[in-house]
């Protein structure tokens, strides 16, 4: 069996150091320029970093898990790598994107693998207004906060707070307010992976609102409109006896 080009990327916890570097040893360690895989070892924190940084590479990423969390991991072990990645199902992940307008009026756009979240910034609930496609669905949610999930991030900050869990391929996302005080029976929405939802923030000198995509923060935001970003693919690899679907699938009756 041929061995692909594999570039070998490590947290910087020494575990993953150490396990990369003997993994190094075994099948070498190829460019990125020349790579045909990366092999991410870490935990689900650090696949997504990777995930961001490697996205316009275009890459397949086969994740080991070395550390606390590793739902987008799969088992380590330093044997049968070639043939475990011959093996691997492939999962396309779209990730959302982030279109932010500040209170200085800049302007600035962000990836999110997970989630898309707004959250205010001071002991003052959020005033918040939910548009889906240009409709006012939500006229001014009062609560810390709220946020959209994709099907692969429904099973992260979403679940926690009580957003439903997605399976993997029904192409809907998740948009779930965080600690909703008005209106009080609203618990969220199941939206199709095509629309458009568009945030304003109200009283916004008040009450300021950070918006988050996975990692990266805007704070003082006034508008922030997220959608799925098809024109961009993120490759997972998994080992077949642990599927992402079935992961995610299994989260719902845990």
């Amino acid at each position: 069996m041929t061995q692909p080009n594999i570039h070998f990327i490590a947290s910087q916890v020494k575990p993953a150091g150490d396990a990369a570097e003997a993994m190094q040893k075994r099948y070498g360690q190829c460019d990125l320029d020349t790579a045909e895989v990366i092999v991410a070892l870490g935990g689900d924190g650090f696949m997504l970093r990777t995930l961001h940084r490697m996205i316009h590479r275009k890459l397949p990423v086969f994740g080991m898990k070395i550390g606390h969390v590793g739902f987008l991991m799969n088992r380590h072990s330093e044997d049968d790598l070639v043939e475990r990645l011959a093996a691997a199902r492939e999962v396309i992940l779209n990730p959302l994107c982030m279109e932010v307008e500040t209170e200085s009026g800049t302007k600035t756009r962000a990836l999110a693998i997970n989630e898309i979240s707004l959250l205010r910034q001071t002991n003052q609930a959020a005033h918040i207004r939910v548009l889906i496609n240009e409709t006012v669905k939500v006229e001014e949610l009062v609560s810390d906060g709220i946020l959209l999930a994709t099907a692969a991030g429904s099973t992260a900050y979403n679940s926690s707070v009580r957003g439903p869990i997605l399976p993997l391929g029904t192409d809907a996302m998740a948009l779930t307010p965080i600690s909703p005080f008005r209106p009080r029976r609203w618990g969220g929405a199941i939206l199709p992976s095509k629309a458009r939802v568009t945030f304003e923030v109200i009283d916004h000198y008040k009450r300021s609102v950070s918006a988050t995509a996975d990692a990266y923060e805007v704070r003082d935001v006034l508008r922030v409109d997220a959608f799925e970003d098809k024109t961009l693919q993120l490759k997972l690899l998994f080992d077949p006896a642990h599927s992402l679907e079935e992961r995610i699938l299994n989260e719902q009756f845990l």
